[in-house]
Formats: structure tokens, C-alpha cells, sequence
């Protein structure tokens, strides 16, 4: 039987910003604890394993959360699994900024970690609302924002926790969230469902792939200490190939599969979440080292700046940031996402290698951080655009979800990366790391980045609106 459904209803720019304000608040959410893990640490009497712990459990929940939204976003409706998503994340800000101990907040986190579900959630909304050329760019908005929206938070979160306390640098974004979700279900139509509730959750699928990501994140954490734990190691990289074998032949065998493998063997879905992962890699190693470098003390070379000379000496890459977004929404509506990428991974190549060579002044820095995040920006935009418009409609939040779920890893790879790199560079009983640490990491950095430039070359120049599924 076939269900005739109702004409999409238009939506304006009201609704459109509501969502940008939403993403704008929840990318602060995300992004409070890793700038304050000191902080916490000493407030909460956490060893540096623990707070190594609470600055991924985020990112693990939402890499699991993120194609359950979207596959539910496609199935019921992106407005209504929205909403719903957004009362989790309330709920979990809450639990952050109440936690009395670690464990309670660890409990926020893993809620909180529901917000990364929100983006392809609305891109589905858009993608139903709005003719193709209007979805590009509104996407770019909602992507820029939330982008701007993580900056924001790391920015804001060390003042608001030095000078109110910790339980606010979680209460405000979140109360920020909730006004911004309220906002969003009254100026957002509801969109039709695409799919049939017949299918299931894949929770086999589910729980391999949590294991899959725990288990990466552990061996990342581990492999700085191989020489003194090499059969922990070990085993941990063995079973993280064992959780991996396992879940590809689940899914491949999945009736209603959580990733849709099938969905992923095309060659623009896994060049663009191939590409994501390479970008947001090299983003995230100059995110990690950059701040370190600022705050250096070392002996000709570092700044000694104080917190609040960082969050200033890093204003400028927030605002690239947040116009990257829109640049590359309206750059691949009019010269196609391969275009936008390769100017995104040069600029971002260059900048990288350039750091790395010349970082004697504070303006060497801070204009190398906010070009590196103008072309993180547009990269990840024009691959959102891109994919959330190359798959049919009802796709678009699973599509998306892949992305985003490559963004996650990347960056949880790089900073962990960027992280190892100055612990092995750090002399024992010193706290200041070598400056070939920093060279090193900008150089593996910017050559990870350039990489990214032997698949674009493959990329086809324009985004094609609805091309035909392959089985």
C-alpha cells in the first residue's frame, strides 16, 4: 500500500536561525570540558587517566548516538527525533552541572553525548523544507554555527568556571539549549516521516561498535606507555580487530543495519567520510598543540600566556570558524565541493607546514590557528552539503550521520595523537616539552592533511542532487 504524503511546509528564515541557534549552543555544550580538565581534575581529586576518560566519553557516546538519530530522523521524522534528543541533552547538562563526583558527571557526558545526533537531524529538517540550492547554504549556517558555537565554549568555559564555578560553565550553555529547543519546535514545521517503523534496532550492531570505539580510545590513551604496558597494548589492539571483523559481519548481515555498509561502499559517501577523518585529524592536532604552545614556557620558544590570553589570542579562529561554515555552504552551491575541498585542504596543508617552521610571534600563531580553522571549516561544510544532497531524501540523516561519526573519530585520533607526541617530548621530572615536539606535530599534521588531496582528485566537480542507489 502507498501512502500519499502531504507537500513539505516552506520554512522561513526564522526557523532556519532557530536551528543555527541550537547548534551554536549545543557545539558550546560540547566543547566546555577539554579546555577546564585541569580544573576538574583537582576539583574532583581525578587522576590524569580519569580525566583522560571524561575528555572522550563524550565523544564515544555520540559517535554511537549519532546513526541511531539519523537512522530514527529518516524513519519518524527529523523534527520530532529532534526534540526528543535535545530533552536528553537537557537532562545530561543538567547531571554535568549538579555532578557532586566524577562518576555523576561521567553520567552527564554520556547524555550529553546525544548532541552530536542533532546536526543530521537538521539537515533532514532542511533538506525537506527547502528547494536544493536554499538546503546548501542553510546547512552551511547550521554547520558554521555549531563549529563557532565549540570554539565559543572553549573560550568561555575557563572565565566562567574561574570566576562563577564549574557546575556554571554546564548550567548556562544548557539553559542556553533548552531556550534554543523551545525556540525550534515552534517555529519549525514537523517534517513527514520517510521510512517504515517495521525495522528495528540493529543492537547487536549497537554494542560491537561501542566496544569498537572504547576499545580505540584505550589503545589511543595506552600507546604513548607501549614500552612499559606492551601486552595490554597488544591485547587491546587484538581485540579491537576482533570487535571490528565482528561488526562488519553483523552489519553486513543486518536486516535494519545501524551503519548502512551498503550506504558507505559508495564512492562519494566513503570519499567524504575518508576525507573528514583526514581533516578534522590534522584540525585537531593543531587544536591540541597550538594552546599547549601558547601556554610554553620553554627556553626560547613559547609564550607563557595566561588562560585568558589564549581564549583572546584564539578570538580569531572562532570567528573564521563560524564563517567558514556559510562560505563553503555558498562556495559548493556555486563551484561544487571538490572546489571548496581542495582550497580547504591546501590552505589548511600550508598553514600547517608554514607553523611549523615559523613560530616565533604570537601573530605567527594566532593567524595560523584561524586559517587552519577557516579550511577545517570549509572542508567539513562542503562535505556536509555535499553528501546531505547526493543521497535520496530519506537517507539524508543516516548519510550524514556518517560524516559526522568520521568527524568524532578524527578528532578524538589527533588529539590523542598531539597528546603523545609531548608526553614522549616532555623530559621526566620537567613540565615543558621540546620544541621539536611542536614541529614534528604541525609537520605530520599538514602532511596527514595533504593527503586528503589524492581523493579529492577522484571527487566529481558539482554535487548531483539524487543519484540512483547502488545495491
Amino acid at each position: 500500500m502507498t501512502t500519499t504524503l502531504d507537500p513539505p511546509v516552506p520554512i522561513g528564515k526564522a526557523a532556519v536561525g532557530a536551528l543555527g541557534l541550537l547548534a551554536l549552543f549545543t557545539g558550546a555544550l560540547e566543547s566546555v570540558v577539554s579546555p577546564t580538565i585541569p580544573l576538574l581534575e583537582r576539583e574532583l581529586d581525578m587522576s590524569q587517566s580519569e580525566g583522560a576518560l571524561l575528555s572522550i566519553v563524550l565523544l564515544i557516546s555520540g559517535a554511537l548516538i549519532t546513526p541511531l538519530a539519523g537512522m530514527f530522523g529518516d524513519r519518524y521524522g527529523g523534527k520530532r527525533v529532534l526534540i526528543r534528543l535535545m530533552a536528553v541533552v537537557a537532562v545530561g547538562g543538567t547531571v554535568s552541572a549538579l555532578a557532586p563526583n566524577l562518576p555523576v558527571l561521567l553520567l552527564g557526558q554520556v547524555l550529553q553525548g546525544a548532541m552530536v545526533g542533532a546536526l543530521p537531524l537538521s539537515f533532514i529538517v532542511v533538506r525537506k523544507n527547502l528547494p536544493p540550492g536554499e538546503s546548501r547554504v542553510a546547512i552551511g549556517v547550521v554547520s558554521g554555527l555549531f563549529v563557532g558555537g565549540g570554539i565559543v565554549g572553549m573560550l568561555s568555559a575557563g572565565p566562567v568556571a574561574e570566576e562563577l564555578s564549574r557546575h556554571w560553565m554546564f548550567a548556562l550553555p544548557t539553559i542556553a539549549v533548552i531556550g534554543a529547543t523551545l525556540l525550534v519546535n515552534r517555529l519549525m514545521p514537523s517534517d513527514q516521516p520517510g521510512g517504515s517503523d517495521d525495522a528495528g534496532i540493529d543492537w547487536p550492531g549497537l554494542l560491537l561498535l561501542s566496544g569498537m570505539l572504547v576499545t580505540l580510545m584505550l589503545v589511543l590513551a595506552l600507546a604513548p606507555e607501549a614500552a612499559s604496558q606492551p601486552l595490554v597494548l597488544g591485547a587491546l589492539v587484538v581485540s579491537l580487530a576482533v570487535f571490528v571483523a565482528g561488526w562488519v559481519s553483523v552489519e553486513r548481515r543486518a536486516a535494519s543495519p545501524m551503519i548502512d555498509l551498503h550506504m558507505l561502499a559508495r564512492p562519494a559517501i566513503w570519499k567524504a567520510c575518508a576525507l573528514t577523518f583526514v581533516i578534522c585529524l590534522g584540525t585537531s592536532m593543531a587544536a591540541y598543540l597550538v594552546p599547549q604552545l601558547l601556554d610554553e614556557r620553554g627556553d626560547g620558544y613559547g609564550f607563557s600566556a595566561s588562560a585568558t590570553e589564549i581564549g583572546f589570542l584564539l578570538l580569531p579562529g572562532a570567528v573564521a570558524a563560524t564563517l567558514a561554515g556559510p562560505l563553503g555552504g555558498i562556495g559548493d552551491r556555486r563551484f561544487g565541493s571538490r572546489a571548496v575541498v581542495n582550497t580547504g585542504v591546501v590552505m589548511m596543508a600550508v598553514s600547517l607546514v608554514v607553523l611549523a617552521s615559523v613560530h616565533t610571534e604570537v601573530w605567527h600563531v594566532v593567524v595560523g590557528k584561524a586559517l587552519i580553522a577557516l579550511a577545517n571549516g570549509l572542508c567539513v561544510t562542503a562535505m556536509m552539503t555535499s553528501t546531505a544532497t547526493a543521497v535520496d531524501a530519506k537517507d539524508t540523516g543516516i548519510a550524514t550521520s556518517l560524516i559526522l561519526v568520521s568527524r568524532v573519530l578524527g578528532y578524538a585520533v589527533g588529539g590523542q595523537l598531539g597528546g603523545a607526541l609531548l608526553t614522549a617530548a616532555t623530559p621526566s621530572g620537567s613540565e615543558v616539552a621540546a620544541e621539536s615536539a611542536y614541529v614534528t606535530g604541525f609537520v605530520i599534521a599538514g602532511v596527514v592533511t595533504s593527503l586528503a588531496l589524492f581523493v579529492t582528485r577522484t571527487m566529481p566537480k558539482g554535487a548531483k542532487e539524487c543519484p540512483s542507489p547502488i545495491s
